[in-house]
Formats: C-alpha cells, sequence, structure tokens
C-alpha cells in the first residue's frame, strides 16, 4: 500500500530517533575513551591531521597520496584498537549500534526499503487498526469449524470461502462483504480473520464498533476547535484500504447519524475502498433502521453472508463450565 504523509512521517521520525541515539552513544563512549585510554584522542587527532595533509597532496597531483593515505589510516587504526583492547574494551565499543545493522537505522538499502521498513509499516498498521490484541486470537489459524452443524456449517464455511475470496482478489477487485445473523456465530471472528491478513500483508485497516464509530461522527459534527485533527480522521476513515465496522445496529441512531453514515459508504464507495459490516440486525432491520439508501447500497455492493447457529461464546463457556 501507498503510506499516508502522516503514516510515513510517523515511521521515519522513529528512525531518526533511533539514528539520534546510536550518535549520542558513540559520542559518549567517545568521550569516556578519551578519558580512560593515554594516547587514543591523539590517534584519532593524527589520523584527521593525516587525512587533510594527503588530500592536499592528492589535489595537488601526488599520485601515492592516496595509497600513502590508506596505510597510514590502516596503522594507526590498528594502534587504536590495540589501545582499545589493552585497556579492557571490545574492539567494536566505539562501532555505532543500530537496531537494524542491514541499513544502519536508515530503513533503505540502495533505495529500497529495507525488511525492517517494511515491518515498521506493518507494526504501524496494527497499532492504528485498534485491534492488535484481538487480532492475535482471532486468525485463520485458530479458525474451527466444530460448533457448526447442518445448514449453520454450510454457510459458515461459504463465509468462510467468501472471506479468503475476498482476501485473495483485494489488490486487483473492489469488494465489500455484509455479514449478519445471530448473535456469537463468528462474523466478528471472520472479519478479525481478514484484518490479520491484510495488515501483514502491508494493507491500513480500521476497526470501530458501530457504537464507537457514530459517537466520533456526532461529536466531530459539533466541533470546531479541532479542525486539524478532524479532517485527518476523515481522511483514514475515508482513505483506508479497509474498514470494519462491528456490530451495526448497537449505536445510538437518528436521522443525521444514518445520513452522516450514508456518506461514509458511499464515499468509501467513490473511492473504491473496501468496507466490512457485521450486525445481529436481519436485512428487514437494516432497512427499517437506516433508510432504504443504506438497505440499497448494501444489497447491491456488498457480498451478503448469513450466520446461523448456537451462541459459540456461550456454548465455549458452557463447555469449560463441565470441566
Amino acid at each position: 500500500m501507498a503510506l499516508s504523509n502522516s503514516q510515513y512521517e510517523t515511521i521515519m521520525r522513529e528512525y531518526e530517533d533511533r539514528q539520534t541515539s546510536a550518535r549520542h552513544l558513540v559520542e559518549a563512549r567517545t568521550a569516556e575513551v578519551y578519558a580512560r585510554v593515554t594516547g587514543y584522542r591523539a590517534l584519532c587527532e593524527s589520523i584527521a591531521s593525516i587525512s587533510v595533509s594527503q588530500g592536499k597532496k592528492l589535489l595537488s597531483g601526488d599520485e601515492n597520496a592516496l595509497e600513502d593515505l590508506h596505510a597510514s589510516i590502516s596503522s594507526l587504526s590498528a594502534k587504536k584498537q590495540q589501545l582499545l583492547q589493552e585497556a579492557g574494551y571490545p574492539a567494536d565499543y566505539l562501532t555505532p549500534v543500530y537496531h537494524c545493522p542491514d541499513c544502519m537505522d536508515t530503513g533503505y538499502i540502495d533505495g529500497s526499503k529495507c525488511h525492517c521498513f517494511k515491518q515498521a509499516i506493518i507494526d504501524l498498521l496494527y497499532e492504528q487498526s485498534g485491534i492488535r490484541e484481538q487480532l492475535e486470537k482471532e486468525n485463520f489459524s485458530t479458525l474451527s469449524y466444530d460448533y457448526y452443524q447442518g445448514d449453520d456449517l454450510q454457510r459458515f464455511q461459504n463465509a468462510v470461502r467468501a472471506c479468503k475470496n475476498f482476501i485473495k482478489t483485494f489488490d486487483s477487485d473492489y469488494h465489500n462483504l455484509f455479514f449478519y445473523g445471530t448473535v456469537g456465530t463468528g462474523k466478528s471472528f471472520l472479519s478479525g480473520c481478514i484484518a490479520r491478513e491484510l495488515i501483514e500483508s502491508g494493507h491500513s485497516v480500521i476497526y470501530f464498533s458501530a457504537a464507537g464509530l457514530f459517537e466520533t461522527l456526532s461529536r466531530n459534527m459539533f466541533d470546531y476547535k479541532n479542525k486539524d485533527d478532524i479532517v485527518s480522521f476523515h481522511e483514514d476513515l475515508y482513505g483506508c484500504d479497509l474498514l470494519i465496522i462491528d456490530d451495526l445496529g448497537t449505536e445510538y441512531t437518528n436521522n443525521v447519524a444514518v445520513s452522516v453514515f450514508f456518506s461514509l459508504l458511499n464515499q468509501r464507495h467513490l473511492n473504491k475502498k473496501s468496507t466490512i459490516i457485521s450486525t445481529n440486525l436481519s436485512l428487514e432491520d437494516l432497512r427499517n433502521r437506516y433508510s432504504d439508501r443504506v438497505f440499497s447500497r448494501v444489497t447491491n455492493q456488498y457480498t451478503i453472508c448469513k450466520f446461523t447457529g448456537t451462541d459459540i461464546r456461550m456454548l465455549k463457556k458452557r463447555l469449560q463450565n463441565r470441566k
């Protein structure tokens, strides 16, 4: 994915902090060695002096100046190492200590993102998704069909296939998912599975409970003091690769909130940014509660997956109580 400017700046600030810390550590250790190791500072000053002297000779046309410089620096560096070790310091004591030695905490190797930068992107996306801890438990590695039977099992298997296809074609096809059905049948779980896979592949995912989303949208409508923060929030909301709205129907709604909700869905559709909505409402309840416009948007532009069965959370609790 292409990082937003704010996301890129957040990561680069971390790299700048790392480089600053490494530089300060070297400076502190150098001052310590100068104070404790007799002759070490003089050798460093000699290297600097010889470099300037030989540089002048090189500019004046002395063809042997560069070779002489390398020989002198090599000899003096060996003496520095000897002094360090004789004083009880490791040979690399004054070498910068980097979090990532491969890129030396720049984030790039030969103009390409280092593996540590790619991991930093994933870590940032997890942090901004708001569901890092949840996704450690809710992912395809913990998926089980053991709690479903008959038609319930068939519906859940169909939903899993839809989720895996959603992930597989995410970068090539624009599509959305709408999960509805009875409580505790895996809707939020599968949303988490998708979020985990997409974040791991470097896509931005934002999760909101419906109650949290509507409350935030309503509050922002009357907040005239924090315009920059609100603009940034809406840019993320409209522009993230995937927006997950969980438990639609649990929030307080009114005509204004419903209108703002439709605008959000419509703008993300225009931006071709995918959305997943989960709810315990029936399709009829969806139409009655959120207007024909929202109902039409969902039924025409979302893949609809119905979930049925026993509340898995309650079932797990009963099984644990029997042990």
